[in-house]
């Protein structure tokens, strides 16, 4: 096998580890861009890192037991990557539900005209609030740390498993993370519910389901944008925690 060759299958192999998040993982898939546009993204990355670090790529291809083998090693590094992120925005959406559930706008779901889906109201408003932390502050070039350190931390050919103590160590960080994003907006509406059952007791011919539901929709249209002011740090906590430890739910025995 010549350099050309090797050069040029480590390209290719190089970018299943890149692919897989610009695809499927969030914040790129809250935004509308065209298919070839990622998949020339990916390759335009992965030819940067092969030719950047050609003894942890290209030297690596003659190594590995098949093609087939080293293909399907460099997917599995690229999945657990995007399942960081998935998991990091899962959070936030699961968070967002809560605080939907709370409020009483649980059966009010938005329309993601980006991924056909419905989410909840307020974890989109969380979703996209992360998304713009993301892109306006270091994510993208943690991100890219990330791919290049995964060549040092996994080399090309390793061995792999999937660590779950890992992975649910990771999740309990992101929900936990998830949860003090909202921690100041869902106090506010367990007073507003402390203080209604209160009024319900003294003033018992009061419409206390409806004038729930004001209230504590007017407290959370009120609370969430200065929970999202507030919380900067949180976002880049729980990005960055997503991205450095997404190389640890996958082994290398």
């Amino acid at each position: 096998m010549d350099d050309f060759t090797r050069q040029i299958l480590a390209i290719l192999c190089v970018s299943l580890r890149i692919a897989p998040a610009l695809a499927f993982a969030p914040p790129f898939t809250l935004v509308r861009v065209p298919v070839t546009v990622r998949v020339l993204m990916a390759f335009g990355l992965a030819v940067w890192m092969a030719g950047t670090w050609p003894d942890r790529t290209a030297a690596l291809v003659e190594e590995a037991p098949s093609l087939m083998a080293l293909a399907m090693g460099e997917l599995v590094i690229g999945i657990a990557i995007a399942l960081a992120l998935q998991l990091a925005f899962a959070a936030v959406l699961w968070a967002g539900q809560t605080l939907d559930i709370q409020a009483g706008f649980g059966l009010a779901m938005v329309a993601d005209p980006t991924t056909q889906a419905q989410m909840p109201l307020a974890g989109t408003i969380l979703a996209y609030a992360t998304a713009a932390v993301f892109f306006a502050g270091s994510g993208p070039f943690d991100l890219l740390a990330v791919w290049a350190a995964s060549l040092d931390v996994v080399p090309m050919g390793a061995a792999l498993r999937p660590d779950l103590g890992a992975m649910a160590q990771l999740m309990g960080a992101l929900f936990g993370i998830a949860i003090g994003l909202v921690g100041m907006v869902m106090m506010a509406l367990f007073l507003l519910d402390l203080a209604i059952a209160f009024m319900s007791r003294t003033l018992p011919q009061m419409n206390v389901l409806l004038l729930g539901f004001q209230v504590k929709a007017i407290a959370m249209l009120l609370c969430l944008p200065i929970a999202i002011g507030v919380s900067a740090a949180l976002f880049l906590r729980l990005i960055r925690l997503a991205l450095g430890d997404a190389l640890t739910l996958v082994a290398v025995p």
